[in-house]
């Protein structure tokens, strides 16, 4: 097993140094497909929403419904500030979330599972989806019919955590990860004078008292046990001195976990931003640009993700109800479409600024086997004879 440990580090390192951005994971798809001929997949779909790749392993076992497992492909526009032998060859590009695992960790079960073809019942699927990292690789997918072109009844996802021990597993029942979208208000006012307000409609006072009633809003309207966090990014206006603009561009970041919170803040933003805009004699244009949507858990694929998880690592190490994160995860496009489960595992402490989207970030190897094990895991125990 070692030399097999050695190989899928080996592969994880190798996609280390040649991280790409979304959309543009050429080299990263053509060392996937590389290996997954090595391999000897079953059927091999490449250059699905660009640089995607979906292979396939029919089980030997008998029938059985169709289950995926999925791992995200492209790095992030970073710097990497690591003195390793392996670090990126791509300037400012960089594996900073740990992508490079993820796809470790899928060769290396599609490795396992191909030697166990006669344990599995149906087909299992894997899915090396682009353009997690803000463009929406998932949504892609499924608008291109991945669940449509491929007979999946379940999808499961996994993402390495900092600051969760190596190689425990958290995940919950539910919302895990928040909706992330943006809003954009431009407040219009009319210009004068800094010397004679009364003649003015001023902007500014505008965008600061529906800064205000924003924040009102969350503390004081949004139910505790249903968080949201709205964070005001931007606020732009006038460019002199004695001058009050005609214009204020107020604009920032809303995250929500339930589908229902994120409707309530969009008409929650356009109703207070017009209001107040009317009560200061302005006008106020309201742009919500929706992002991710809540990444949710289905509660049977929860349930099967869990039983797997203590397998691997046992009882004590596995969080079944962890806290739900306000980053967000295109993977919710995903299971907006199809039954699944997404999850936490440990990449060990995230001291030294080892934390995701951080120019030290790395990948913690000693994670690969588990998470090999877990697939694995989950695997044969929903399409095998285990």
């Amino acid at each position: 097993m070692t030399n097999k440990i050695n190989k899928w580090i080996s592969w994880r390192r190798q996609i280390h140094e040649n991280p790409e951005l979304a959309f543009e994971e050429f080299q990263t798809a053509d060392f996937l497909l590389a290996r997954l001929n090595e391999i000897r997949c079953d059927s091999i779909v490449s250059s699905f929403a660009e640089t995607g790749i979906i292979a396939e392993i029919k089980g030997l076992a008998g029938e059985g419904p169709a289950i995926a497992l999925r791992a995200d492909m492209d790095a992030l526009a970073i710097e990497e500030q690591n003195e390793v032998d392996y670090k990126s060859k791509n300037g400012g590009k960089m594996h900073a979330c740990g992508h490079d695992g993820h796809m470790a960790m899928l060769l290396g079960a599609i490795d396992e599972l191909a030697q166990k073809r006669d344990q599995i019942c149906g087909s299992v699927y894997f899915i090396f989806q682009p353009a997690e990292e803000n463009e929406g690789g998932g949504q892609r997918m499924v608008e291109e019919g991945l669940f449509e072109k491929f007979p999946i009844k379940e999808v499961y996802g996994m993402h390495n955590w900092p600051g969760l021990p190596a190689g425990d597993f958290a995940l919950k029942k539910g919302p895990i990860m928040a909706a992330a979208d943006r809003f954009d208000l431009i407040v219009k006012g009319v210009g004068g004078h800094a010397a004679m307000p009364h003649m003015a409609r001023d902007p500014i006072i505008t965008a600061s008292s529906i800064v205000s009633a924003l924040q009102h809003a969350v503390s004081r309207r949004q139910k505790p046990m249903d968080p949201v966090v709205l964070s005001i990014t931007g606020i732009h206006g006038g460019d002199a001195y004695n001058v009050i603009p005609e214009e204020v561009r107020i604009f920032g970041s809303l995250r929500t976990l339930s589908r229902e919170s994120r409707q309530e803040m969009f008409d929650r933003i356009d109703s207070i931003a017009q209001s107040v805009a009317h009560a200061h004699e302005c006008e106020c244009e309201v742009k919500i640009l929706k992002g991710y949507p809540s990444t949710i858990n289905h509660e049977e694929p929860y349930q099967k993700a869990l039983k797997a998880a203590r397998a691997t690592v046992g009882e004590e190490r596995v969080d079944e109800n962890t806290e739900a994160s306000m980053a967000s995860e295109d993977f919710s496009f995903l299971l907006n479409a199809c039954p699944g489960n997404y999850m936490f595992i440990g990449n060990g402490p995230g001291e030294g600024g080892c934390l995701l989207h951080n120019p030290h970030y790395n990948f913690n190897d000693e994670v690969i086997e588990t998470g090999v094990k877990f697939w694995v895991n989950l695997v044969l125990q929903e399409q095998g004879r285990s």
